[in-house]
């Protein structure tokens, strides 16, 4: 079935909606999945009038936590309706990743892998002021990808745009995460796109640790912190040492632990059962010395592997409640489907405040206006190591 977007626009426009609703600037949300992104521009100031994603339980997520319709089904069948999307501040959007990502296939020739280009058809189509694409670092850095990076420039060029790419962990702005993504960024002006970097980098700030994050939830299974997982934690019979012990594999499967003072790895959609990162209880609420460290030293100091069933129990997995506030994502947001949905919903998503920051530098640079992005009074200094810029002319890394 068909949808109409100018109707639902006109629908949406037509609602009773605060004033500080109708203050923002409309945006388009494309592979919205769960609404990471469009939290954090929500609360930058732009306001979603029309969103689309393919995955059912996900766009059954993204109603129950916005106002704004969305439109369940495969984006390039809906790419000749959206011209009746108008006046539109922004087109935003997380393409899946898997056919770049390494922890995918990173095959350009995935099929996943050209809805990067479909999301540039839609901002043909739609010509918004600016657009803000999000994908994994790989895309915007590893020489394989390079033909993919060049289409993206010349798309963007031959709709009217100057563009650039930049890299940005999300541990700078305000994330418990060393997550680094790439942000391909377009605006009418080659003076916009040269103030934008600077205009995100204005939002950075010291993020607190998971710790920080997760322990105000309470210990696993009490009625703030209760959609556990259950998988079993053993220990690996041949582990594989890192210098760090939260790095490596001492225990079964691809959930590493986490300390809770500091970042987490990235979230990954994959989590699930033993992908599942771990989390030692007493170290986290008693302030008892890391068990996982321990262990890591003994490993690092020739000591023997421990009989694989031989873990206490306050070694568990990280729980849905902990895993979405490592993203960002409110307390109170509504996730739908099974856990296995959950988790890839979670995972999928652009962290909350990452999306923030770029949402706010993005408008800055439209406006000219600065936006009130709380921050640490610790402030991280501006440099080259935290992110990469990318100008249309040079394709190259």
């Amino acid at each position: 079935m068909c949808v109409d977007p100018y109707l639902s626009l006109v629908l949406f426009q037509n609602r009773i909606i605060g004033a500080k609703e109708v203050n923002k600037i409309s945006a388009v949300s494309l592979f919205t999945g769960a609404g990471g992104m469009d939290v954090g521009f929500s609360n930058a100031g732009f306001r979603t009038v029309w969103a689309n994603d393919i995955d059912k339980d996900a766009c059954d997520t993204f109603k129950l936590n916005h106002e704004s319709p969305v439109f369940c089904g495969d984006i390039d069948e809906m790419l000749s309706e959206l011209s009746g999307l108008k006046n539109i501040g922004c087109v935003f959007g997380g393409p899946p990743c898997q056919g770049f990502s390494v922890a995918g296939k990173m095959d350009a020739h995935d099929p996943r892998s050209k809805l990067v280009m479909s999301f540039m058809r839609a901002v043909d189509i739609i010509q918004p002021e600016c657009f803000v694409m999000e994908n994994v670092k790989a895309l915007a850095q590893l020489s394989k990808f390079e033909p993919v990076r060049c289409e993206l420039f010349k798309m963007a060029e031959k709709s009217g745009y100057r563009s650039a790419l930049l890299v940005l962990n999300s541990k700078d702005f305000g994330v418990p995460q060393n997550r680094e993504r790439m942000f391909f960024i377009g605006f009418r002006s080659e003076n916009d796109v040269k103030r934008v970097e600077v205009a995100i980098k204005k939002y950075q700030y010291l993020s607190p640790t998971v710790g920080e994050i997760i322990r105000p939830l309470g210990r696993a299974g009490n009625p703030n912190n209760s959609r556990v997982c259950n998988a079993r934690i053993t220990n690996a019979v041949k582990p594989v040492l890192r210098k760090s012990p939260y790095a490596g594999m001492m225990f079964n499967g691809q959930g590493r632990p986490i300390n809770p003072n500091g970042y987490a790895s990235t979230i990954a959609a994959s989590m699930g059962g033993n992908r599942t990162p771990i989390i030692d209880e007493e170290h986290l609420y008693d302030g008892s010395t890391s068990y996982v460290e321990t262990y890591h030293n003994h490993l690092m100091n020739g000591g023997e592997p421990k009989d694989m069933h031989d873990v206490p129990s306050r070694l568990r997995r990280l729980t849905i409640d902990e895993a979405l506030l490592i993203q960002t994502f409110p307390s109170n947001y509504v996730f739908v489907g099974k856990n296995s949905s959950i988790w890839r919903q979670i995972g999928n998503a652009v962290p909350c405040k990452l999306a923030q920051a770029v949402a706010a530098g993005v408008l800055d640079v439209l406006t000219g206006k600065t936006i009130n992005v709380q921050k640490s009074q610790t402030e991280l200094s501006l440099n080259s190591k935290n992110g990469s810029h990318f100008q249309t002319d040079g394709c190259r890394i």
